[in-house]
């Protein structure tokens, strides 16, 4: 499959065409395998394929397009990002941690397959990224650096540390500096990651690095500070949420601590400092201007 680009077209048909490049990569990365229970590749594909916004392949495609490269050359990686997004996905709404029901109006994975399976089917989606992503050749230099950016949102630094820190947090109060530091690694390193890793892959400069690690960090935090304001005044069946939230499940967010109009201001600040981050890239930056504009002025 190859990627022509998307210059003639408008924002939204842009991004419908990246997802859908994204849904094809992810079905033909999918293929099952002879002598390996079919359950698990039910349970895999039902949630990988239940929606969603492609988010962050979007951005491993969009690192590498800004630095100039072909993001053929990245889906590998792209496609592992969002194998293992969704893998958070279905453990985060296991009865251990988030113990949610509905998924993108789905039932959960732990609802239709039962606990042992999803938490299964979360564990092989997260090995199969990284067998994904050791498949891309040839297998050097900014790639391996790309591979562990990957790997460290998605561990204990990043992602893992932000759900512990998370659970820590369920029933208590806690400092803006705790919420910040929590959602910097549960949400924000893989999303972070993400965009920075296509730079890798695709041989950036340390300069150019360091300014989309700075836009990958705020437009992070933004998109988590959007999506506590969204539960509390997006419709939940537009969103495919359950009927509970952060706040009934006594956990702090940035409206319980900030309030609504002033967590919409912090949003948009972060939103125009993220932009601010892609001035050095020119034209090439037009498209992740939009993707933040899109992201932060979403319904759902």
């Amino acid at each position: 499959m190859n990627w022509k680009g998307t210059k003639t077209l408008g924002f939204e048909k842009t991004l419908i065409e990246k997802k859908q490049f994204v849904d094809r990569f992810l079905q033909q990365y999918m293929k099952r395998k002879d002598g390996v229970p079919d359950i698990i590749y039910q349970a895999m594909e039902y949630s990988l394929f239940a929606g969603g916004k492609r988010l962050r392949p979007i951005l491993v495609m969009s690192g590498c397009e800004i630095c100039t490269a072909d993001p053929v050359q990245v889906m590998p990686l792209a496609c592992a990002v969002e194998m293992i997004h969704t893998y958070s996905l279905i453990h985060d709404d296991l009865p251990a941690m988030d113990d949610d029901d509905y998924r993108r109006g789905k039932p959960t994975s732990h609802k239709a397959f039962g606990e042992g399976i999803a938490i299964l089917a979360g564990d092989g989606l997260l090995n199969y990224a990284f067998e994904l992503m050791l498949s891309i050749t040839p297998l050097e230099g900014g790639r391996l650096k790309a591979i562990r950016e990957i790997a460290r949102a998605s561990g204990v630094e990043g992602m893992v540390g932000g759900q512990v820190l998370d659970l820590e947090s369920e029933g208590r109060q806690v400092s803006m500096e705790v919420l910040n530091d929590l959602h910097c690694r549960k949400t924000g390193a893989l999303i972070c990651a993400s965009i920075t890793a296509g730079a890798q892959a695709a041989g950036c400069s340390q300069e150019e690095y360091l300014k989309l690690q700075e836009f990958g960090k705020k437009l992070g935090l933004a998109f988590q500070i959007q999506d506590d304001i969204l539960n509390v005044t997006g419709d939940r069946k537009l969103m495919g949420k359950s009927t509970g939230s952060d706040a009934s499940r006594n956990k702090s967010t940035y409206v319980s601590l900030l309030g609504v109009p002033a967590s919409e201001d912090m949003v948009k600040t972060l939103t125009d400092e993220a932009k601010t981050c892609l001035e050095g890239f020119g034209d090439r930056a037009q498209f992740l201007k939009q993707l933040t504009d899109y992201l932060v002025d979403r319904k759902y």
